[in-house]
C-alpha cells in the first residue's frame, strides 16, 4: 500500500479530512448548480480516488453535463476512481498520470470547474504560487477553482488567497474549518483566461519530512 492510499484512509466520519471533503462537495455542487446550460468540463489535479468529484456527481441533475478528467499518478487510487466513475457516467475519464504536467489536461481545457485539492501541502511555495499564476491557462472564463492548503503555522493560506487575486480570481469563500488544520478556498476567474500551455510542469511533491504538512516529526492534515 502507498503513502497515498494509507493517507485516504483517514476520511472516517467526523474527522479533518471527512470535514474537509463536506466542504470541497460544497463548492463542487454550488459550481454546477450555477452552471450556464450545456457541457461542463471537470478537471481534478492529483484527484486521489476521486471522491471530491464523484461524490457529487452520483446524484446531482447536471451530471450528464459534465466531461470530467481525474488525473492521479497512484495506481490504485486511479483504479478505485475509475471503477467508481464507471457507475456514474462514461464522460468521467480518470488516468493515471502525472498531474503535475499540463500535458496531462490537454482536451479536458479549459475547465469549468478545476479542483486542486491535497497539493499546496506539499509542495513548495515557490511552486503553489507558480501554480496558481498558470491556472488561468487551465481555465475557462468565469472557471471556479476549488484548492486547499492546511492552516498549520506557518499559515500560508492569507498569501495564497492574495497569489490567486494577483493571477486574475476573485475569491467566493475561504474556510478555515474550526478545530481542525484544514482550509479551503473557491475563487473564480474574471480576468481573461490564458492560452493553453502544453508542457509546464507545474510543481514537485517534496521528499517526506520535508513537505510544509509535516512539521517537527508529526504529520498534519496535508494539501
Amino acid at each position: 500500500m502507498s503513502e497515498w492510499t494509507t493517507w485516504h484512509e483517514g476520511y472516517a466520519p467526523g474527522s479533518p479530512l471527512a470535514r474537509r471533503l463536506a466542504v470541497v462537495q460544497g463548492h463542487v455542487r454550488e459550481a454546477l448548480n450555477t452552471a450556464l446550460p450545456g457541457p461542463i468540463r471537470v478537471i481534478s489535479i492529483c484527484a486521489g480516488d476521486g471522491r471530491d468529484v464523484l461524490g457529487v456527481l452520483s446524484g446531482h441533475p447536471r451530471r450528464a453535463d459534465v466531461r470530467a478528467r481525474l488525473v492521479d499518478l497512484d495506481p490504485e487510487l486511479a483504479q478505485r476512481a475509475r471503477e467508481r466513475a464507471a457507475e456514474i457516467s462514461p464522460a468521467i475519464e480518470v488516468v493515471t498520470g502525472d498531474a503535475s504536467r499540463t500535458s496531462s489536461f490537454a482536451g479536458a481545457v479549459p475547465a469549468d470547474i478545476a479542483l486542486v485539492c491535497g497539493i499546496f501541502g506539499n509542495v513548495s511555495d515557490d511552486d503553489i504560487h507558480y501554480t496558481i499564476a498558470h491556472l488561468p491557462s487551465l481555465c475557462a472564463p468565469n472557471a471556479t477553482v476549488i484548492w486547499t492548503r492546511g492552516t498549520f503555522a506557518p499559515d500560508l493560506t492569507p498569501t495564497i488567497r492574495v497569489w490567486f487575486m494577483e493571477a486574475g480570481f476573485t475569491e467566493l469563500d475561504f474556510v478555515a474549518i474550526p478545530s481542525t488544520t484544514a482550509g479551503v478556498g473557491a475563487n473564480r476567474l474574471t480576468a481573461p483566461p490564458h492560452a493553453f500551455e502544453p508542457d509546464l510542469h507545474l510543481f514537485t511533491f517534496l521528499p517526506r519530512g520535508k513537505r510544509p504538512s509535516q512539521r517537527n516529526g508529526s504529520i498534519k492534515l496535508s494539501g
